[in-house]
């Protein structure tokens, strides 16, 4: 969700930016194996508010509910309630007016959401401030979900602050029509066999640099493909004890390294992801390659339009499985109905619903039920790549991340210093000593 995120979220032609949704709850090998576990009770079952209420619903980005007509089908199931939704475009936007939001205590909704980068923040910070959960019966959930996903959102002292939407396992979306033109195989699985790691990547792109088409890249940002390679790992920002450990952690280094390799090779359209030239760039064929977490497929839809179906594809992502990004929802302490909220934020994370949101845009589950549900998913619109198994496979062997409380802004800073490199020529050491000064204004 978003979502690097700006956060980035899967979206349709509303899609908006939920980048990065960064941070990086994953699915661990166990994730699968609880496929069998119990699950929320499914729309037929959800128990629903009196009538006349309408719920409000602010959200970063696009999380698919509208687009997917859940919201549509909610009210049909309880007559009288009425849900009015409102996002922003740019997380980062969002986060700061929710921060003065929750301070002054007034113009929250309902239900509000948290891109999983901040989850820590919410949890360690500002748990006074939302809901507990549990007084609505949200623990007998608890085993419909992936416990990384659950656990996150948990107190140290057991307060549940929001329920799970979904993960963001990787993988490599990629144009084989453009892949064509230069003269590259086109097969997920050669392909895969072809980049297992990083290094075999940046070899291919400079293969499709020889013959590229007109004003076509190798790949869309050097942010993509920094955000793609950190959530590759376990730790990255912070340690298990909290301490900020960015700097020294060679898996950031290396990702960092191997971006700003791709931006001095030429690789790069240099596109500021979720900026409006980006968005029109997927349509004009600016770019062969992308990484992508499983909630990117909607916004590929969303920005490719209709003339995309058939031209992109998804292969398996190089340097092994990974996350990036996801997202909860969450009531305020301030929210109207409190209640009636939680029993439409229950509802909207239940296996029916996650399972929906996978097909229609690719934001793939973080309840266990769904999981199965989807893992013959194929989409028509990415040359009938099977996304369920690809996604899936990914969301088994991710590592299961330690979050921190500023990881969002630690990342957002280190992507802007690359997109310094990549737009601005900024030397490599200038643009790091910038992120460095960055996190210290954005972490304190």
């Amino acid at each position: 969700m978003p979502t690097a995120r700006p956060t980035a979220r899967a979206a349709t032609a509303s899609a908006r930016s939920a980048a990065v949704r960064l941070g990086a709850v994953a699915l661990a090998g166990a994730l699968l194996a609880a496929c069998g576990s119990g699950s929320p009770q499914g729309p037929s079952d959800a128990a629903g508010p009196g009538g006349g209420v309408t719920l409000t619903v602010d959200l970063f980005g696009s999380f698919g509910y509208e687009e997917a007509g859940l919201y549509a089908e909610y009210e049909k199931l309880h007559p009288g309630v009425k849900v009015k939704q409102t996002d922003t475009e740019d997380e980062q936007d969002y986060w700061k007016s929710l921060q003065t939001r929750l301070a002054g205590g007034g113009g929250l909704a309902d239900v509000q959401g948290i891109e999983v980068g901040r989850i820590a923040s919410v949890t360690r910070q500002q748990a006074d401030r939302f809901e507990d959960l549990r007084a609505y019966g949200a623990q007998s959930l608890k085993d419909s979900f992936a416990e990384a996903k659950w656990s996150a959102a948990v107190t140290g002292d057991g307060k549940v602050l929001g329920l799970g939407t979904d993960v963001g396992p990787e993988a490599m979306c990629y144009r084989r029509d453009l892949f064509e033109k230069a003269g590259l195989p086109t097969d997920r699985e050669e392909l895969a066999a072809k980049w297992p790691g990083w290094d075999g990547y940046l070899e291919l792109g400079r293969q499709y640099k020889k013959n590229a088409p007109e004003k076509s890249a190798w790949i869309d940002s050097v942010g993509s493909l920094y955000q793609v390679m950190v959530g590759q790992e376990k730790e990255r920002y912070y340690d298990s004890s909290g301490a900020l450990v960015y700097e020294s952690n060679p898996a950031v280094k290396r990702a960092w390294d191997t971006s700003v390799r791709a931006a001095g090779d030429g690789l790069s359209a240099g596109l500021d992801q979720w900026s409006p030239p980006w968005n029109q760039a997927f349509a004009a064929g600016s770019f062969a390659t992308m990484p992508c977490p499983a909630w990117m497929l909607g916004y590929i839809k969303g920005q490719a339009g209709e003339a995309g179906k058939g031209k992109w594809d998804v292969a398996r992502l190089p340097g092994g499985a990974g996350n990036w990004g996801g997202s909860y929802l969450a009531v305020p302490r301030a929210a109207k109905h409190k209640k009636e909220a939680y029993e439409l934020v229950k509802w909207l994370t239940a296996p029916e619903q996650q399972a929906r949101l996978f097909e229609a845009q690719g934001s793939f589950p973080s309840s266990t039920g769904a999981i199965a549900k989807v893992a013959d998913v194929k989409d028509p619109y990415f040359s009938d790549a099977p996304i369920g198994r690809i996604f899936g496979e990914a969301a088994k062997a991710s590592p299961v991340q330690v979050l921190g409380v500023g990881d969002k802004s630690v990342a957002d800073q280190i992507v802007n210093a690359l997109s310094e490199v990549e737009r601005k020529g900024t030397a490599p050491d200038k643009a790091w000593e910038n992120a460095r000064k960055g996190v210290r204004n954005a972490t304190g």
